[in-house]
């Protein structure tokens, strides 16, 4: 009798909305998923988190976690529920947050937190924080100022130069490092999925962590690089395709994107609601000749869903095609 193939190992970085929207789409397909989360996030319930108690900002682990849990609906709604303003000392708080900063305090640090968090929510795969530790994001802009932290990165709205990152507490000097099961997942993988996300305050955070970037650039798996349909102000304004790439190689310093996914529909502008999705400002425009001189495979199709007036990934023609990739590599 033949043995059983294992599951194709899949590991998926990022933070922000994107990475959520692809581990949905990822969770009922035959694969053991790793969701790699960044921890530098600053703003909202997070940001107040974070500095009441110096844990790891919650938010993104909080979505990850959700995305990837077998729980019934209305446990998943009771742990996103967020406290309305008018309730003043919780205003704005997602408890699912909570729990989570109540954890981490608990077993003395986000990892282990995350752990029996996930054994408590019946999530099929693993999720991991990049870091044990809260890091600070910094950014160089290309007029030569420096600023530190993603939310006023992101308000400064100027043209990036490099982003990296440190840990908050940075009195000692160390730097910042991955926890050894990040690094196994990825030499492990058949398969490293980066994006959708923000270029330089969801993706590069985490692959700024010396031995994250390294083990990335040194895994057998290919290395899918999912690229925003849209520009972001402040962070991606006016790049191509090929300069999301650029920009990716040239911070690790080795041309380790293997695959790029690429929104050729057209989004119709007289849908967008800019207002709403005021972070948006145009898709991304291609270059197709760029991305073949950094030996880059391309995948160009209708990647596109339009919902609530937002263009956005569609997670089933994404997963699709990632399960296509995982096909091709195991014939």
């Amino acid at each position: 009798m033949k043995n059983k193939r294992r599951q194709p190992r899949v590991v998926v970085i990022g933070g922000g909305t994107g990475l959520p929207v692809i581990l949905r789409g990822l969770h009922n397909k035959n694969v053991d998923i790793t969701a790699v989360v960044t921890v530098a996030d600053d703003g909202g319930s997070s940001g107040i988190l974070r500095n009441y108690i110096n844990v790891v900002p919650p938010g993104d682990i909080r979505n990850v976690l959700v995305a990837l849990s077998d729980l019934p609906q209305l446990e998943l709604d009771v742990f996103q529920y967020r406290f309305e303003s008018s309730d003043k000392f919780l205003a704005g708080h997602a408890i699912g947050n909570l729990i989570i900063a109540a954890l981490s305090e608990m077993h003395s640090g986000i990892f282990g937190a995350v752990q029996e968090l996930s054994q408590m929510m019946n999530i099929q795969g693993h999720v991991y924080p990049v870091t044990n530790e809260p890091l600070v994001l910094n950014a160089e802009f290309k007029d030569g100022t420096t600023l530190s932290g993603e939310s006023e990165i992101t308000a400064a709205h100027k043209p990036i130069e490099r982003v990296w990152v440190t840990p908050s507490d940075d009195q000692d000097g160390h730097q910042p490092a991955a926890v050894p099961e990040v690094i196994e997942a990825i030499m492990n993988a058949d398969q490293i999925v980066i994006g959708p996300g923000s270029l330089f305050t969801s993706i590069l955070p985490n692959l700024m962590i010396e031995n994250v970037g390294r083990a990335v650039c040194q895994t057998k798996a290919e290395v899918i690089y999912i690229c925003n349909i849209m520009t972001q102000k402040g962070e991606t304004d006016n790049l191509s395709d090929a300069d999301h790439v650029r920009i990716l190689n040239r911070h690790l310093g080795h041309n380790f994107v293997n695959t790029i996914l690429v929104n050729t529909e057209p989004v119709p502008e007289d849908y967008m609601d800019f207002q709403r999705w005021n972070e948006l400002s145009k898709p991304v425009r291609h270059d197709f000749q760029g991305l073949r001189k950094q030996d880059v495979c391309v995948i160009s199709t209708n990647f596109l869903k339009l919902q609530d007036n937002g263009a956005f990934h569609d997670s089933e023609k994404v997963v699709e095609e990632l399960m296509n990739r995982l096909q091709q590599s195991h014939d």
